[in-house]
């Protein structure tokens, strides 16, 4: 095992922004504008400032880059710079007399600053790539016999989801409208009333491809920058009711929060894990060497309206994903679709094998069943008031790397 590092900063015990974290984010205070950070414990490192200093010399980094709204341009400088760049940060926080320990107003309170959307994001696609919780939808659709659709074991099931509606932890969402198609009458128009979570985590494209190229399960952690938190709200009835023959539309386009912070891909592989077995074997483009999953413990907890005791719904982990980061990259791009930087792709609902592990409430409750606050009150679907909160982390040899959370309230319909 590598010798542990020993940071000169104080920080808090069992932070998830650790010294082998330090993931990138967009921030801004009263008295600055959007600016590139890192976080570090419960502070910011101010890269436009730090930029000043000498500890970029030789990466001819504009300055521009630093004081910027997205991460996109930082990005696009590649991961030959922008590892450089967590690794100077990395080493500087550990050696007495660095210039970030000589130059204290680098570092910004996270308490006083405000975290915006990380990366722009030009297009977003969604996977469904547990098969745990694909089982446990399809059950509820189709039956025991026919749970899984035929194609879902040889392919990354996707769809291309709305990027416009990704938003940032924080920002609270109205109970979304559509139509409704109660079971003994015409459709109506009105607000869901079986509004759901699912929890999954995202990663952000690195790299763009031109149109007609692909990017093989070798060639994708070169093309992954990082990854998010990622909350798909759902509003199960009007998907019920639009979701045949297309697929998901305005039941999922309302909105997806993400987490502010982007851990990057190299952070991460500390806690790879193998994959589960893929049985059929799958054809040559999706298959792989190496690890592509990671061990990310992950939780949700729910805050109802009028309370501010939270009840903790599920406890699952990332590592039981069938379908990896890498065969989802190779599938998307295999006929040529072209990729760019800041693309998010989601993972689908991450559930575990047992009933507390599941990431939907239609999964807990089978869309009926309520579950137990601990004040007291009964939940089946979201009511107006609810607050959902997700995080997620690594831990292994005492190293902590973790990913915050994100989080939002259910504001009545508009």
């Amino acid at each position: 095992m590598a010798e542990a590092l020993k940071p000169w900063i104080n920080l808090p015990e069992n932070t998830d922004f650790s010294i082998y974290n330090l993931p990138f984010g967009i921030f801004s205070t009263g008295s600055s504008k959007y600016r590139v950070g890192i976080a570090i414990g419960d502070q910011i490192i101010d890269l436009a400032k730090a930029h000043q200093t000498d500890i970029f010399d030789g990466l001819n980094i504009p300055a521009e880059v630093f004081e910027n709204e997205f991460l996109n341009d930082f990005i696009g400088l590649g991961k030959l710079v922008t590892t450089e760049v967590r690794e100077r940060v990395q080493n500087a926080l550990c050696v007495e007399g660095s210039p970030l320990q000589n130059n204290p107003t680098i570092f910004v309170d996270q308490s006083s600053a405000i975290m915006h959307m990380p990366v722009r994001v030009g297009d977003y696609t969604d996977f469904y790539s547990s098969i745990e919780h694909a089982t446990n939808i399809g059950k509820m659709f189709r039956g025991p016999e026919n749970a899984l659709m035929p194609n879902w074991k040889h392919l990354p099931v996707g769809y291309h989801g709305r990027a416009s509606s990704i938003i940032i932890s924080g920002q609270d969402i109205h109970r979304p409208k559509g139509q409704l198609k109660p079971e003994d009458s015409n459709p109506i128009y009105a607000p869901t009333r079986r509004l759901d979570i699912e929890l999954e985590m995202a990663f952000i494209v690195g790299k763009s491809t031109p149109l007609g190229s692909s990017i093989s399960t070798a060639e994708a952690k070169d093309h992954i920058f990082g990854m998010v938190l990622f909350n798909d709200w759902s509003a199960r009835d009007i998907q019920k009711w639009e979701y045949v023959p297309l697929g998901p539309f305005l039941g999922k386009s309302f909105a997806s929060s993400i987490s502010p912070w982007v851990v990057t891909l190299e952070a991460l592989q500390p806690f790879a894990v193998e994959s589960p077995k893929q049985d059929p074997e799958v054809l040559p483009y999706l298959q792989y060497d190496g690890k592509h999953n990671y061990d990310i413990s992950l939780e949700v907890d729910l805050i109802p309206n009028n309370e501010e005791q939270a009840t903790t719904i599920t406890r699952t982990n990332y590592k039981y994903m069938y379908w990896n980061m890498a065969q989802q990259l190779a599938h998307h791009t295999v006929n040529g679709c072209n990729v760019n930087i800041g693309d998010m792709m989601a993972s689908g609902t991450i559930s575990g094998t047992d009933p507390g592990s599941f990431g939907s409430l239609l999964e807990l409750t089978k869309g009926k069943e309520p579950i137990t606050l601990n004040g007291g009150q009964e939940r089946v679907f979201l009511e107006d008031g609810d607050r959902i909160t997700m995080r997620g982390h690594a831990s292994k040899d005492g190293k902590r790397v973790g990913f915050g959370e994100v989080t939002a309230k259910i504001l009545p319909a508009k």
